[in-house]
């Protein structure tokens, strides 16, 4: 087994290496997770068994680090959505994030039931597993800063954002059904509590907050640009508030600190646009335009956004090294690479087509759409916050194989294919009269 100090320099060497050869690796067809996962299983029980992590007994401990990951990936995605916001462009993410959502459980739920000898409430369980797709590992086809107007990007990473959260009322119906959750006479408590209340309750104090810290930044620093906030403590703080106040108001706190994030950017980005327009405008009867030199003020969005992706990288790398820990020799069943073929080719192409269909999207768009479903730590979460609340040992361990299995193909297959993919897209949509 590795000691601490032979962790500090895996760690510490594959972060030099990464950063060191970060120019030659952009240009080849694979992803740095894809890196990460080859690192993982070299150490690990597949090849030399240096280390291994157990993620049964260790799924509290698993449960708090891809707990922490996804919300602060959730934060960076919410704070790099284009504005204004607006229902036309937004009407297609809400549509994945929820219908498709809901397909794709339903179609994973019926091939564990059918194919894989699963109980249905495992079946359930497992398709709310795996149908979120991952704002973590997918930084190559996510919004990549925010005044990217890239619609496919944006499409991704919206849905992204939001699908994280909207996950969670499947997953209660799941364990409901194993026995590990009411659900209410006919799942009427299921739906008032888990669906609507969690709900409507998580959008509405991610955009409260967001709204309430960009208004207290602004005031505080009276719209000068020379005033100076701590701009990463302010954007962890109001994670950590808002996903406080959603545990303690029963709400999903995934959904809140995305929308969180989406608040505060709307917010001071209006805010900015006020300030400047006077700027901008000539100067008449000697009017203070020229108080503020034209500057806009910085945003707490923008200024935490740095922090947040740097922490992201971070928690990607150790959590992608523990995957590949997690995985033996026999992990590899026909039974889990069927579900991972299944969930890649079947349901999340049909899931995201069918939804898609009476959009303006064009048939490329869709199609990737359809094909880049990323699999990663948000299931991970969801599967150790499923063992956390009891699930069996048995059936914790065969969940936890299918899991391992759909999220290594998934950074292997949607790794490798991303770039040349992506490339192609943009160069077709550059031809004239695309």
């Amino acid at each position: 087994m590795l000691s601490g100090a032979q962790w500090f320099l895996l760690v510490g060497g594959l972060l030099l290496f990464m950063g060191l050869t970060s120019a030659a690796l952009k240009r080849l067809p694979i992803t740095s997770a894809i890196v990460y996962l080859a690192v993982g299983l070299l150490v690990g029980p597949t090849v030399l068994n240096l280390f291994h992590f157990n993620p049964l007994q260790q799924s509290a401990l698993l449960q708090v680090l891809t707990e922490v990951a996804v919300l602060i990936s959730l934060f960076s995605a919410g704070v790099k959505m284009p504005v204004p916001v607006s229902l036309a462009r937004w009407r297609t993410p809400m549509l994945l994030a929820t219908l498709s959502m809901a397909i794709s459980v339903g179609l994973v739920a019926a091939f564990a039931y059918y194919f894989l000898d699963l109980p249905l409430g495992a079946g359930v369980l497992l398709g709310a597993i795996l149908a979120p797709t991952d704002p973590v590992l997918a930084t190559d086809v996510q919004t990549r800063h925010p005044d990217d107007r890239d619609q496919l990007r944006f499409t991704l990473t919206c849905e992204a954002g939001m699908n994280d959260g909207s996950a969670f009322p499947f997953v209660m119906l799941g364990l409901g059904m194993l026995g590990l959750h009411e659900l209410g006479e006919f799942g009427l408590q299921w739906v008032l509590w888990d669906v609507l209340w969690a709900t409507v309750a998580g959008v509405a104090i991610g955009i409260a907050a967001g709204v309430v810290l960009a208004h207290l930044s602004w005031k505080l620093r009276g719209a000068s640009p020379r005033s100076e906030l701590i701009y990463d403590f302010l954007g962890l703080g109001l994670i950590a508030v808002v996903y406080g106040l959603s545990v303690m108001a029963h709400a999903w706190g995934f959904l809140a600190v995305f929308f969180a994030a989406v608040a505060l950017r709307q917010t001071e980005l209006k805010f900015a646009e006020a300030v400047a327009m006077p700027a901008a405008m000539p100067a008449e009867k000697g009017a203070n335009a020229s108080s503020l030199d034209g500057a806009t003020p910085p945003t707490v969005s923008e200024g935490a956004l740095v922090f947040k992706e740097h922490l992201e990288r971070l928690s990607e790398v150790v959590l992608i090294l523990l995957i590949g820990g997690m995985l033996f020799i026999d992990s590899w069943s026909w039974r889990a690479i069927a579900l991972a073929l299944f969930l890649f080719l079947i349901a999340r192409p049909i899931s995201v087509l069918l939804v898609m269909l009476r959009t303006r999207a064009v048939w490329r768009m869709r199609g990737l759409v359809a094909w880049f479903g990323v699999r990663g730590i948000g299931s991970l979460y969801y599967l150790m916050y499923a063992i956390q609340q009891g699930l069996p040992e048995a059936l914790a361990l065969e969940l936890i194989q299918f899991t391992l299995i759909v999220v290594t193909l998934s950074i292997l297959i949607h790794g490798v294919s991303v770039k040349p993919l992506m490339y192609r897209f943009w160069r077709d949509r550059q031809r004239p009269g695309e």
